[in-house]
């Protein structure tokens, strides 16, 4: 594959969105990742492959040359920090947002909030930049849990239709950033396959015009 192409994505959401925008560049995967226990999938483009790693490793496999490219939701992107990666397109898909929220029926908060999320570089940083000092509790899942069982205060993560949030008692009550895929690429292959990067991150913004 050292002349190919070798693209990081995740299974659901995000796959399902990528796909339409990959069409466009003449890719199609040889099989549904969601039905396939491969976790390198060809595509009906000898050079190109995909490769299905979880959400929150594609800027890992991208940056460390493990993939040549990925998509990535900015959430994740804002939580890796960003090193070593070219973000050139904003893909415009698995649009959320980041967010604080916290029980509709709230008592008042102490001045030293316990936070609970998996996007603990996020919280902290939006936090510092209002001067608050917030105990972070990293938790992977069931993040609404934690305000109702009195873990904690309220929680940060992405919401899309704030169904689950009101499902639990709870509402948003900051917004942190506004979230979509975006496309990543890695320095190293930018520079060593520079054309068919190149060429393919045309195609794919092509792609994302033509749908906007």
């Amino acid at each position: 594959m050292q002349s190919g192409l070798t693209i990081a994505l995740s299974k659901g959401r995000i796959f399902k969105e990528t796909l339409p925008l990959l069409a466009h560049a003449g890719i199609e995967p040889a099989e549904d990742p969601e039905n396939s226990r491969k976790l390198i999938l060809p595509t009906n483009r000898e050079n190109v492959r995909l490769i299905v790693v979880r959400a929150s490793d594609v800027p890992t496999y991208v940056q460390y040359g493990g993939a040549d490219l990925g998509v990535a939701g900015k959430d994740v992107l804002m939580e890796h920090g960003g090193e070593g990666l070219y973000e050139p397109l904003d893909l415009r898909i698995a649009r959320c947002k980041l967010m604080v929220a916290g029980r509709m029926d709230e008592e008042p908060l102490p001045g030293r909030m316990r936070i609970a999320t998996k996007f603990v570089r996020s919280t902290r940083q939006h936090f510092a930049r209002q001067g608050r000092q917030v105990e972070i509790i990293k938790l992977y899942g069931s993040m609404e849990l934690a305000p109702l069982v009195g873990l904690a205060d309220r929680i940060v993560d992405v919401v899309d239709t704030g169904n689950t949030l009101r499902a639990n008692g709870l509402e948003p009550k900051e917004r942190i950033a506004d979230i979509s895929s975006r496309l990543i690429v890695n320095r190293a292959s930018l520079k060593m396959k520079h054309r068919a990067v190149s060429d393919f991150v045309h195609c794919i913004e092509e792609a994302v015009n033509n749908h906007a």
